[in-house]
């Protein structure tokens, strides 16, 4: 592989990720708002946002090939709409969590993201598991369940976050078309029903607030914080190996930890650090499984 093409892939991906490891300061810039208006925006601008860009860019012949495409595969179809379902899905979930002051639930759920995409490879695409990925499922999952006896609590919003991301990745492995015209498909099946949301709530933002006010401004700004971060992942994911895609994406849950403890001041007790060293564990277990036959592989 091209070394300058690898390192182009990394600073992309890199890149991808840390905006996503970030992104819970933007949602707490507009914490006042509900998270259902919040989300019916992100879909909303994000959509416009594609538009623009595509237009700029000049791809409609091609996003337009791949919308006929899909429009015309039922099998293609309904994995993006379900694609559509668990990215709105999980964007609600997040928003929610970090303005409800779940940061820390919510770094635990990209944490166990990869897992639980393993596990539905596993069940779904009947992949096959090995010893060491054996290992990491019941060391994550004792983390979980630790957390869950000593606080009585379910983490229902980490799991919702890694199963809904999780599902999402399924469904997009389903589909063959590119980046720019999936989220643009993605977000243009949605949008509708976030223009009724917006139309039926009592009051939303724009009833009491100019274009350009900031809040108005930061809500119109969600579209982009959502497109680049996904645009910048798709041009740097298919430039490297899928193990380096691993160890950079707990770049996120690790800068939402720092957020979570160091920036908001949410709790971190000894339960939190017993789980979380679990769930450490079993990640690096798991890195490890992919990283040594991926290197076999390449030698060979």
């Amino acid at each position: 592989m091209n070394v300058k093409h690898e390192q182009t892939g990394i600073l992309l991906t890199a890149g991808a990720y840390l905006l996503w490891g970030f992104l819970p300061i933007y949602w707490k810039s507009v914490n006042h708002i509900s998270a259902g208006e919040i989300l019916a925006h992100r879909i909303i601008w994000s959509f416009v946002f594609m538009l623009l860009l595509v237009a700029l860019l000049r791809k409609w012949p091609s996003v337009m090939e791949e919308c006929k495409a899909i429009l015309t595969n039922k099998k293609q179809l309904i994995a993006i709409i379900f694609a559509s379902i668990m990215i709105t899905l999980n964007w609600l979930i997040f928003i929610w969590a970090v303005n409800s002051d779940h940061v820390l639930q919510a770094s635990l759920g990209y944490y166990i993201n990869p897992l639980i995409s393993i596990l539905l490879g596993i069940l779904v695409l009947k992949e096959s598991l090995t010893k060491r990925q054996l290992v990491s499922f019941i060391l994550a999952g004792a983390g979980v369940l630790f957390l869950t006896v000593s606080y009585g609590v379910f983490p229902w919003v980490s799991l919702l976050l890694a199963m809904s991301f999780g599902l999402y990745g399924l469904f997009k492995k389903r589909l063959d078309v590119g980046a720019f015209a999936s989220l643009t498909i993605e977000t243009m099946f949605i949008t509708p029903l976030a223009i009724i949301y917006l139309l039926i709530i009592p009051e939303n933002v724009f009833h009491s607030n100019t274009i350009f006010a900031p809040v108005t401004l930061l809500l119109i700004g969600a579209g982009i914080v959502t497109a680049v971060p996904l645009l910048l992942f798709a041009g740097g994911a298919r430039r490297i190996p899928l193990a380096m895609i691993g160890f950079l994406q707990y770049i996120a849950p690790t800068i939402m930890l720092i957020l979570g403890v160091f920036v908001y001041n949410e709790t971190f007790t000894t339960s939190h650090l017993i789980a979380f060293a679990l769930i450490w564990v079993a990640l690096i277990n798991y890195m490890l499984s992919t990283y040594f036959p991926f290197r076999k592989r390449a030698k060979g």
